[in-house]
């Protein structure tokens, strides 16, 4: 029964993702991803490149319709912090576990800069964290915009490709090939997350 609800919910996906207004989706599903992580950005960007691989889209422009979202709902979180930093503050004081996420994204920030915003971009929930505390903690905004371009670029340019291959692997099974690129990308975040809790951990050890 489950297997014939996301065969049905993904066809009704492929009714609607080679139209040429699912760009539109993409884009604002992409920028409203970077203020709220629980819209789903990734997974709108690897169904345009599943679309792509099947025909019924442009891959370049699915790549320029998230990265542009994503770059647009990035500089926003990033005025949100600026701009409200006395408010942003007090929300995190509230918990104790949001003002050491805020301050450890600070201080992260410093340390690694802007590569730290292109890895960032592939946890949900981090990058909004991230692009927020650099507002609130004044980074310059024209190097913010600049390590942002090339994070939502690469970013976009993942999802979709990784969509396009297997749409193109599977033209005939729109179903199929979303699952199997959905949960490669489920899996490539879980490693680097994985990875990521490991290092910190024999960081934290050392110490």
């Amino acid at each position: 029964m489950l297997a014939n609800v996301i065969t049905d919910f993904t066809d009704q996906l492929k009714d609607f993702s080679g139209n040429w207004w699912f760009l539109l989706v993409i884009f604002a599903v992409a920028l409203l991803d970077s203020i709220l992580p629980i819209v789903p950005g990734e997974t709108t960007v690897i169904l345009g490149g599943v679309a792509a691989g099947a025909g019924d889209q442009s891959l370049l422009l699915v790549i320029i319709a998230g990265a542009t979202g994503a770059f647009v709902g990035d500089n926003l979180a990033y005025a949100i912090g600026s701009n409200f930093e006395g408010l942003v503050n007090r929300w995190a004081d509230r918990k104790p576990e949001r003002r050491a996420r805020l301050d450890g994204a600070a201080h992260q920030i410093r340390k690694r800069g802007g590569l730290l915003l292109i890895t960032a971009r592939f946890i949900p929930g981090g990058r909004t964290v991230l692009t927020v505390s650099s507002g609130v903690t004044q980074q310059p905004r024209r190097w913010f915009m600049f390590w942002i371009a090339i994070a939502v670029t690469i970013w976009a340019s993942y999802a979709a490709i990784l969509g396009f291959v297997f749409g193109k692997q599977f033209e005939d099974n729109h179903t199929l090939a979303f699952i199997l690129a959905f949960v490669t990308a489920l899996s490539i975040t879980g490693i680097v997350e994985l990875v990521r809790w490991q290092r910190d951990r024999r960081k934290t050890a050392a110490t």
